[in-house]
């Protein structure tokens, strides 16, 4: 049986693969290249899809994922932080937008109401786009992005009211205050539970979750989640988008917020995609060619005006000129709300048909230079600081509250906190060294961050994980975990992110060294020789070898990749050759001096002259050592070090044949 979806899914996505190809090698942002494939999939141009309704559905799902990793990245502190950006800034933004669109489209002979409608289109941005960009370039936390992000919640908020209005502006509806009032009402109870249970049920839940270990279970946990809060306030009447956003609120609440955000990311990028194809195919060509100059002048005039609408706002908060210059430029695009919003206008005939589609043409273009005015943003926004401005303007009132944090640098990252990862972090602290660690043990991470260990949740496998750990500035990386397979995907991410990074990594079989090394370690410690070296040492040492020479030894089988140790003969090796036992016959035995023995009571050296063959090296008396005891009186009790070749103890014997002490109890 044929799914009419898997046909479309097969269209878009093979010819999303051929759009894109093309436009990164005319280095045009993926944006634009799913809205172009949305162009010509679509119904307006070659007709390939269908059903786009269902190309919608799949873009809903997208924009929750999107909203939801948002969500994550900030937290209820976070966003108690902007509640003047949203609360001062979204309403000034929306409020003057809608009062200027209504004055310029009244003053051009539209009646009141679609006036009035038509400032509620224009007053609403793109959170998908907005957000997808400032996520991608790493500004979410930077005070443009902040801002950026208040204006966007207010504007997702203020959506509901719209919808309900709307109707009434042509007089079908007999909707009344109270209707958004409860709305409201309804809006604050769920706020509250969603801020009940980030504190209590869910990091409890997750934390059950994560003790299974199961990557599988944490994802569907996840995903459960982001759905069923973003159902809950679409079925009060909330935007699905809105509830998406509160749900990565609560996730970010918990420790596992890293790791639930690098599991969610393969889903975002498919599924965003899907939005801006949905989004590319309401553009009607023809119409477009028929208007052409129309839909310029609209389009120049909305990007104008929203941009000078937005920075006024910011203006009105306080910040530097510069952030005016970029939150304006990048909140100047018609928003994805603002197509539901319309169509709810055009079935209530609020929006005639020409102006409609207007608004579709307008909408899609502005979304579609929205990443060409994103990179050149910064570039005016420092020009904007040479123009001649009062100091006030220039540098706002909150300057002092925007200074950002400087990254942490060349510290050091460590994955895994078993035995090797616990003693790599206690030798950072006592050589006073900066370090994150990584581990995928939920219990291990709660016990270690009561006892104030830099330590969170999360499998570096993802490259979300490690670059909250800051892998981008760090120095080293440790890797210090059995699992062979994720060390291999660690390696590539962290080389990836970090081509200057040094990376450490413990390995459990010899065999495994090369192919870590050609993934882009730079040091592979395997463990089975490593042990090999130590006992190698230890006996080369009681043969009484230099240790110095021991060292270079240990240093010249590490540096050849153990190939001493893997090989049967090393007879060419000259790094070997030198290596030589001085004195393989001699021995260190301890002697006990008995109350009633003959050397109680005499002289170290007169001792050494009967016993010629012997010395004594040292003389343990009362948990103490007596080195070098040349003139030292031997007392009973004393335990004597005696170095000399095993051939000749007889000698010794015989020395103390006329104490009491058998050689039992005498010799160790």
């Amino acid at each position: 049986m044929e799914l009419p979806i898997i046909r479309d899914l097969v269209i878009i996505l093979t010819l999303s693969v051929i759009v894109i190809l093309a436009t990164r090698k005319l280095n045009i942002p993926n944006i634009l290249g799913f809205l172009i494939t949305g162009i010509l999939a679509g119904p307006h141009a070659l007709h390939l899809i269908e059903n786009p309704h269902q190309v919608e559905m799949l873009s809903e799902i997208g924009i929750i994922l999107l909203l939801f990793t948002i969500g994550i990245e900030f937290s209820f502190q976070t966003l108690r932080d902007i509640k003047r950006t949203v609360l001062i800034g979204g309403f000034f933004q929306v409020t003057i937008t809608i009062a200027v669109t209504f004055l310029v489209t009244w003053l051009w002979g539209f009646p009141w109401p679609q006036a009035v409608f038509l400032g509620f289109l224009a007053s609403l941005s793109s959170t998908a786009v907005v957000l997808k960009l400032i996520q991608e370039r790493g500004e979410v936390s930077m005070p443009h992005g902040r801002n950026a992000l208040g204006i966007l919640i207010f504007q997702d908020l203020i959506i509901v009211p719209m919808i309900l209005f709307t109707p009434m502006l042509s007089g079908e509806s007999s909707a009344t205050g109270m209707e958004m009032l409860i709305t409201i009402i309804k809006a604050a109870a769920v706020i509250t539970i969603l801020i009940y249970a980030s504190r209590t049920l869910v990091p409890k839940l997750l934390n059950i979750v994560a003790r299974t270990q199961s990557r599988e279970l944490f994802l569907l946990t996840i995903l459960v989640i982001a759905f069923a809060v973003a159902w809950l306030t679409s079925s009060i009447g909330l935007s699905l988008a809105l509830g998406a956003f509160l749900a990565g609120l609560i996730i970010s609440e918990s420790e596992y917020s890293h790791q639930a955000f690098g599991n969610i990311l393969p889903f975002l990028d498919v599924f965003t995609s899907f939005f801006f194809v949905s989004i590319g195919m309401l553009l009607n060509l023809q119409f477009v060619f028929e208007n052409p100059l129309l839909i310029l002048a609209v389009t120049i005039a909305v990007l104008v005006a929203k941009a000078l609408i937005a920075g006024l706002a910011t203006i009105i908060l306080g910040y530097p000129f510069r952030i005016v210059v970029l939150v304006g430029l990048i909140l100047s695009q018609v928003g994805e709300f603002s197509f539901i919003l319309s169509k709810v206008g055009l079935e209530a005939n609020v929006l005639e048909t020409d102006a409609y589609q207007t608004f579709l043409a307008v909408a899609v273009i502005t979304i579609a230079i929205t990443p060409f005015i994103f990179k050149i943003a910064p570039k005016l926004a420092d020009y904007s600081m040479k123009l001649p401005l009062p100091e006030r303007l220039r540098s706002g009132v909150r300057d002092k509250e925007i200074r950002e944090q400087k990254p942490e640098n060349h510290h050091l990252i460590i994955v895994g906190y078993g035995l090797v990862g616990r003693n790599v972090a206690q030798a950072a602290r006592f050589a006073d060294l900066r370090y994150n660690v990584v581990e995928m043990n939920p219990q291990t991470v709660k016990k270690e961050q009561q006892n104030k260990i830099p330590i969170f949740y999360g499998d570096a496998t993802q490259s979300t994980v490690l670059k909250h750990a800051g892998i981008k500035q760090a120095m080293v990386l440790v890797i210090a975990i059995p699992d062979s397979a994720a060390m291999r995907r660690i390696i590539t991410n962290a080389r990836s992110l970090n081509p200057n990074l040094h990376i450490i990594v413990r390995s459990r079989f010899i065999n495994d060294t090369q192919i870590y090394l050609d993934l882009g370690a730079d040091e592979v410690i395997p463990e089975e020789f490593e042990t090999s070296v130590e006992i190698f040492a230890r006996v080369l040492a009681k043969f009484l070898i230099p240790r110095t020479q021991i060292e270079e030894l240990i240093e010249k089988i590490r540096e050849g990749e153990y190939k001493m140790l893997r090989s049967l003969s090393v007879e060419n090796d000259s790094s070997f050759s030198t290596l030589k036992v001085e004195s393989p016959k001699h021995e260190i035995s301890t002697w006990k001096v008995a109350s009633n023995s003959n050397i109680a009571g005499n002289n170290v050296k007169t001792i050494e002259n009967k016993m010629k063959n012997f010395s004594i090296i040292a003389i343990s008396r009362g948990g103490q050592v007596i080195s070098n005891p040349h003139n030292e009186l031997i007392q009973a009790g004393d335990l004597l070090f005696v170095l000399g070749a095993a051939k000749n103890r007889p000698i010794l014997k015989n020395l103390c044949k006329n104490s009491n002490l058998s050689d039992d109890s005498t010799c160790y």
